[in-house]
């Protein structure tokens, strides 16, 4: 057995030491603990719990000079193993403390000789904080038995609670809540009934949403262009509580360096040329409910400085309460915004390439939700074209008594679920419409669908069964690059489980994925 005694040296301690000892140590004492000594300064938490408890080895965090441990093991009368924290902010502070404690019963952990059979937390001794954080780490990370000692007596002290049970109950229930939005069609969610779509990887991204969007926290959109991000962000603001409140959106890309400072925080008259009166930017119009910055990767520095600023909320008010100036301006503004951003681009890439300043990531995603393209969501391709197919129709019937209502081929559909589609639902939708203007019939077909897709550009329509042979044509690193494809996707979509990866792409056993793995370097 090793039972372990640990604790932090408590001026009650020391005091009780420079009672019994007198002379020179206790005027030392009384310096260290910044108080003279007392008549009641008796026995002290530690002396008092040896005096009842036998441990084979005791362990003493120490905030106090040095010079005292030698005194103070002499008067306990045992052998003392002292630990000096190098990263303690005070008494009080409870991230320095957790950060002491754990380091140190780390390394009382990382040999053998130390490595409790049983671990005996005091928690007399030392601050309200430091019984806090030890109460923390011995009912979690460390399993321990508590003790405390008062007026001569020591005893163990129950904690009628099981952080554990209690952490994986609160685990348990949230994984409940999400595996139940991911079991729904996205269409049956309040505020995303616009959604078309079922496949899993759209009720993943639409169960993420609906989940961050009860909630008052910035969420970062991550998806090739066309995959819907500005539908998703403005569902989630329509399921959020403030879906009565504003929802402004604002396309980064598309405005001017100059002028986009000004969109968002409005100006006053004479700021720049042209600025002939003061106006709002959407930070005002908005307030109270939410804005949607699109293509948020395009921002210059000089407005991703400002953002940052702007973005730092002000927690005494609310998580969402943002305060800023209009351009040219020296009043400061308060609103109440929440924060939708959306890109196409690897924003943590243009960090690591100093072009995306990486505490504005942080502050935009504290929610990241990934949107699949079109050629990763299976059957939702065809029910997104005939939803399009039906809008189309609507439109030229509103336009025309006379129109003919167009419908879907079997083989056209076929080529709907088979193309690749890289522009996403922007350009199936764009296919579609153009297939109905150039037809005459009333069945839209495979060459009327693939003539539109023809017209795309050539580097963005070539699907992996219509590439042109010859030039450079290598099949085997055709295929590899197939199946590296699927593999990456069969890794993401089990969330980084082989086993559940194996089944998905109908393997006979992981160990024959993993090789797969190996062979094309796949994490």
């Amino acid at each position: 057995m090793n039972r372990t005694l640990v604790a932090w040296i408590g001026a009650t301690d020391l005091a009780s030491m420079g009672k019994d000892v007198g002379g020179q140590v206790k005027s030392q004492v009384e310096k260290a603990i910044k108080r003279a000594i007392r008549e009641s300064d008796d026995g002290g938490p530690i002396k008092t719990l040896l005096q009842n408890e036998v441990f084979d080895s005791i362990h003493l965090l120490c905030t106090y000079p040095k010079t005292l441990q030698p005194k103070f093991e002499k008067w306990l009368g045992v052998k003392v193993e002292f630990y000096r924290p190098t990263k303690l902010e005070g008494p009080t502070d409870y991230a320095s403390i957790y950060t002491t404690v754990d380091e140190f019963l780390k390394s009382l952990y990382a040999t053998k000789t130390q490595h409790p059979t049983e671990l005996c937390i005091h928690l007399s001794p030392g601050t309200p904080a430091m019984a806090a954080v030890w109460v923390l780490v011995g009912k979690s990370k460390y399993k321990a038995t508590f003790f405390q000692s008062f007026r001569g007596e020591s005893s163990v002290t129950e904690i009628p609670f099981d952080l554990d049970l209690h952490i994986r109950e609160v685990i348990t229930d949230a994984d409940v809540a999400y595996e139940h939005l991911r079991a729904m069609s996205p269409g049956e969610l309040d505020g995303f009934s616009d959604m078309i779509g079922s496949s899993k990887a759209m009720r993943e991204a639409v169960g993420r949403a609906h989940r961050a969007a009860i909630r008052d926290v910035s969420v970062l959109l991550l998806g090739e262009s066309g995959t819907g991000k500005s539908k998703i962000a403005k569902a989630t603001h329509d399921a959020s509580p403030r879906k009565d409140a504003p929802f402004k959106s604002i396309n980064c890309a598309a405005i001017p360096d100059q002028l986009l400072e000004s969109e968002l925080f409005g100006h006053v008259k004479g700021a720049f040329t042209g600025a002939d009166k003061e106006k709002k930017g959407l930070f005002e119009v908005a307030d109270g409910g939410t804005i949607f910055l699109d293509e948020i990767g395009e921002c210059n520095p000089a407005l991703q400085a400002k953002l940052l600023s702007v973005l730092q909320p002000l927690i005494e008010k609310g998580p969402c309460v943002r305060q800023f100036r209009r351009v040219g301006g020296s009043k400061n503004f308060t609103v109440d915004v929440r924060i939708i951003a959306a890109t196409n681009q690897n924003l943590i890439e243009r960090v690591e390439l100093n072009e995306f300043r990486l505490d504005l990531y942080y502050r935009l995603a504290a929610i990241t939700i990934k949107l699949p393209p079109l050629r990763n969501r299976g059957k939702d391709v065809l029910d997104l074209a005939k939803h399009f197919l039906k809008q189309v129709n609507d439109d030229f019937a509103k336009q025309d008594s006379a129109y003919e209502p167009k419908k879907l081929s079997a083989d056209a559909g076929s080529f709907i679920r088979s193309h690749d589609w890289p522009g996403n639902a922007r350009q199936l939708y764009n296919a579609v419409l153009q297939a109905v203007v150039m037809t005459a019939r009333s069945s839209l077909t495979r060459l009327d669908i693939s003539a539109a897709v023809e017209e795309a550009p050539r580097s963005a329509n070539k699907s992996s069964l219509d590439l042109e042979l010859g030039n450079g044509f290598d099949l085997g690193a055709h295929l590899d690059g197939i199946r590296k494809h699927y593999l990456e996707r069969g890794m993401e979509e089990s969330g980084g489980q082989k086993k559940k990866a194996a089944e998905l792409l109908g393997f006979e056993n992981w160990q024959t994925m993993d090789k797969q793995l190996k062979k094309f370097n796949i994490n």
